[in-house]
């Protein structure tokens, strides 16, 4: 199914949901071509592409300067490392507060606020008892990661073809949680044992302390079916939380970029587009938590219940219940999304990846409309 999407992707006659290229008469080889994109295509860029059963349509060579060209295997490929590195790093960073907002989650009584978990925690355990976890969240939320960035890329492009250009432009939020929707789909199946573990090494006491102990211990307690009971709770959990990670980031993107950076973007360096990128990421990690927090408490009870359904939990915990630990998962999901599009926007910058700007209202819409100038 993967190698399918990258192909329909890769071989699209668009080059993405928000720009085209026209190509008019080989006459004149030389004529600069208009797009509404913000980088102009020429003729003379374009190179044929070797002919097989499947494809005989001119590709776009790669840009000056980009290492690929966008929407190839190779461009995909390279955000799924972005997603590894940005997701595998940050949770892991993270990794004691997360403990102590699952425990309390799951132990209100004996963990009554931040700072008693921390104090309570290492009272116990020590400072290296806050570590508890980081192996499976390192491995859980790497794979994640690829998952998630790289099918989203992905997917927001085999969307955004299917649909066209101006549909893609004037119902782009849509496109944007549609494709987030999707890759989180997949990514939580590639999560799901490791937060299963992690879950189990941080709320049961005496359990195990390293995955290596815990992983032989859950399959001998509940075989295979340990590491999956979490995985609806998990979709109802990471998809809405990644449905608000990813079109409120690009909505929110695209605002400060007409509304508050004084400048184009076209005119900002690297480091001021990064500063952009950390703070759309910020605002967007903020919704992010609230959406997806029930979920979320739901996910470490569950892990902690041997036994108990979904359903069983939410109803045992109330609905003031399911709202435990939400001011420390504000700060910790705020700071790791905004810190996550920081990493994968360096990622791509370091590995000279395209990085088209915001969207643009094709050309062909504007005249439909009778749009003038930057009105939008």
């Amino acid at each position: 199914m993967f190698k399918s999407l990258f192909e329909a992707a890769q071989n699209s006659t668009f080059k993405s949901p928000f720009t085209s290229v026209n190509c008019q008469s080989a006459a004149n080889p030389s004529e600069v071509v208009s797009t509404p994109s913000a980088v102009p295509a020429r003729l003379n860029d374009v190179q044929p592409r070797q002919h097989s059963s499947h494809h005989n349509f001119a590709a776009a060579a790669v840009a000056e300067g980009d290492s690929c060209e966008f929407g190839s295997n190779h461009y995909f490929l390279l955000c799924g490392l972005g997603g590894i590195i940005s997701c595998g790093s940050t949770h892991t960073m993270v990794v004691p507060l997360d403990l102590v907002k699952c425990r309390l989650q799951v132990d209100p009584a004996k963990y009554k606020s931040v700072f008693n978990g921390f104090r309570v925690s290492m009272a116990e355990e020590g400072v290296r008892g806050l570590a508890k976890g980081w192996a499976p969240t390192f491995i859980g939320y790497s794979m994640q990661g690829l998952c998630k960035f790289g099918l989203y890329e992905v997917f927001k492009k085999v969307y955004g073809d299917a649909i066209g250009e101006e549909n893609a432009f004037l119902y782009r939020t849509g496109l944007y949680l549609a494709a987030s929707a999707s890759a989180e789909f997949f990514a939580d199946i590639a999560l799901a044992p490791m937060e299963a573990a992690k879950v189990k090494i941080q709320t049961t006491p005496g359990f195990a302390k390293t995955l290596r102990e815990a992983l032989p211990k859950m399959t001998a307690q509940e075989g295979i079916s340990a590491f999956y009971k979490g995985l609806v709770p998990l979709w109802m959990r990471q998809i809405p939380y990644t449905m608000m990670k990813f079109a409120c980031f690009e909505r929110t993107l695209e605002l400060l970029y007409k509304y508050v950076v004084p400048k184009p973007r076209a005119d900002c360096t690297k480091g001021e587009q990064l500063v952009v990128t950390f703070a759309a990421g910020y605002i967007a990690g903020v919704f992010c938590a609230i959406v997806s927090h029930p979920a979320d408490t739901v996910v470490s009870k569950l892990n902690q219940a041997k036994g108990a359904s979904a359903l069983d939990v939410a109803k045992q915990l109330g609905w003031s219940g399911l709202w435990g630990g939400l001011v420390p998962r504000i700060v910790m999901i705020g700071t790791l999304t905004a810190a996550q599009w920081f990493i994968y926007d360096a990622v791509k910058v370091a590995l000279r990846m395209p990085r088209p700007p915001p969207p643009e209202m094709p050309e062909s819409l504007k005249k439909k409309l009778g749009v003038t100038g930057n009105e939008q």
